[in-house]
């Protein structure tokens, strides 16, 4: 059903107000009206209004004291101001203080009509602002952040210290690791909260195309500049400019860049104007910077000025503690996605999930906790569906390979078991799920082969055609 927008008309000319709601109704509003200041103040202080008409000359408390009154009050509604002819310094007084429009009495109803809808509009574009910022501010709050590994733990306390601040961040990690979540956990937790967070991909552009989409560019600058475009600076002005990939971008871009980070200032492509800047840089990069300077491929006082504060995001296979904690966040974030009734993970499926090597790290889990939750048809994602969700490995190398921390025994036995299992999957797949089929061309008999598929939980089901 579609929400009906509520309307308080204020005016103390009771023929004023009843052709005002007669109107108002006949458009689908709801209407509220109060004869005089202190009541409309009593009704804004127990209800919820989409729209304010008020008039400005009233006894008891004239408009302009009520618009006083709701601006210390933080009363957010969007303010129609009505006033006679001899008062238009009034109207102008109001607009002032926040009113969106005034109308003069006798008042046209059309115009009115027109106003309204027009801060209605307004007013529901401003609440889904501030839905949008609350469910980012959470999305990506401190705690939405998933990890309890000692590594994750000292970064959490750094972000925290350095959000506050406008210090110049630099985040490294491999692919997938969650450095733009780093870099969103900082600005949505810093006083520029409220204004712009801006991601530029320095990788995805060539070298005339970052410039422009940076720092803006005039009007035929270059063939197909039709028109003048401001850059990413400009947009970000205020708020958090989040450049990923840092380390490709190449060597004259990296002077101009440098020159913003030092003085605050810039040109855009083409142009002679210089122009002001107060944006938060955040970068990032999977490269070794420290290399690209050695190789003269990276400025060293670029790579000084961005290194302010350095954070190192470790690949998943350094905090394997925290792959079930994520298994389970996703697990929980796409059910609720996809509106599915899974739950759970079985054990042996999260012991599946802690054996791999991940090079996507959080990214692939993400991927793979996706895909399980899409194909779960029961409230636990098994182990069966699960090793079908998961990437064929090149080598077929497991984490227990090479982990030397694990006595050699159990490590043997772990690595026979995931052999077994992945090798009776396969069969199952390659021959549609028929058991004597793959059975046979396992050289097994047909109840040994049954038994290793009780034993890691496949079902013929899970691969038919």
């Amino acid at each position: 059903m579609k929400r009906r927008y509520r309307i308080l008309a204020v005016d103390d000319e009771v023929a004023i107000l009843t052709v005002m709601e007669a109107n108002l109704k006949s458009e689908g509003y709801e209407v509220h009206t109060a004869e005089d200041g202190l009541l409309a103040l009593e009704k804004l202080k127990c209800d919820a209004y989409d729209t304010v008409i008020l008039d400005c000359m009233m006894p008891n408390l004239s408009g302009i004291e009520l618009m006083q009154k709701m601006k210390a009050a933080d009363m957010d509604v969007p303010v129609i101001v009505v006033t006679a002819h001899g008062t238009i310094e009034q109207a102008v007084q109001a607009m002032q203080m926040g009113a969106v429009s005034y109308l003069t009495k006798p008042v046209n109803y059309e115009e009115l009509l027109l106003v309204v809808n027009n801060a209605v509009q307004q007013q529901k574009m401003r609440q889904e602002v501030k839905r949008l910022r609350r469910e980012v501010s959470t999305r990506y709050g401190f705690d939405n952040i998933v990890g309890k590994n000692q590594k994750m733990l000292a970064i959490f306390d750094l972000i925290k210290d350095v959000a506050e601040t406008d210090a110049t961040v630099l985040i490294r990690g491999e692919t997938g690791t969650g450095k733009e979540l780093i870099a969103k956990a900082l600005h949505f937790n810093s006083p520029r909260k409220n204004e712009e967070f801006v991601r530029v991909s320095c990788a995805a552009l060539t070298e005339t195309l970052l410039e422009s989409e940076l720092f803006g560019h005039e009007k035929g600058a270059f063939t197909g500049a039709l028109k003048t475009r401001i850059g990413r600076f400009e947009q970000a002005d205020g708020g958090t400019l989040f450049l990923d990939e840092i380390g490709h971008i190449p060597a004259s871009t990296q002077s101009k860049l440098l020159r913003v980070l030092q003085e605050k200032e810039f040109e855009r492509v083409g142009g002679n104007r210089t122009l002001k800047t107060d944006v938060r840089i955040i970068s990032a990069t999977n490269r070794d910077l420290e290399q690209a300077v050695a190789a003269g491929e990276f400025r060293e006082d670029l790579y000084y000025r961005l290194n302010v504060i350095p954070i190192t995001l470790p690949p998943l296979r350094e905090r394997i503690d925290d792959i079930p904690l994520l298994a389970f966040h996703f697990l929980q974030l796409h059910s609720r996605r996809f509106n599915k009734k899974v739950q759970d993970i079985s054990q042996d499926a999260v012991q599946l999930l802690v054996s791999q090597d991940w090079p996507g790290n959080i990214r692939e889990v993400e991927n793979v906790m996706e895909r399980a939750v899409i194909l779960e048809k029961t409230e636990k994602i098994s182990l069966a569906l699960l090793a079908r969700c998961m990437p064929r490995s090149k080598d077929a190398s497991y984490r227990y390979f090479i982990n030397e921390h694990i006595p050699f025994s159990k490590l043997k036995a772990e690595l026979v078991m995931k052999f077994e299992r992945e090798y009776v999957a396969r069969l199952l797949e390659k021959h549609a799920g028929n058991i004597t089929t793959a059975a046979h061309a396992a050289g097994m008999h047909y109840k040994n082969f049954c038994e290793k598929m009780k034993r890691h939980e496949l079902s013929k089901w899970d691969y038919k055609e």
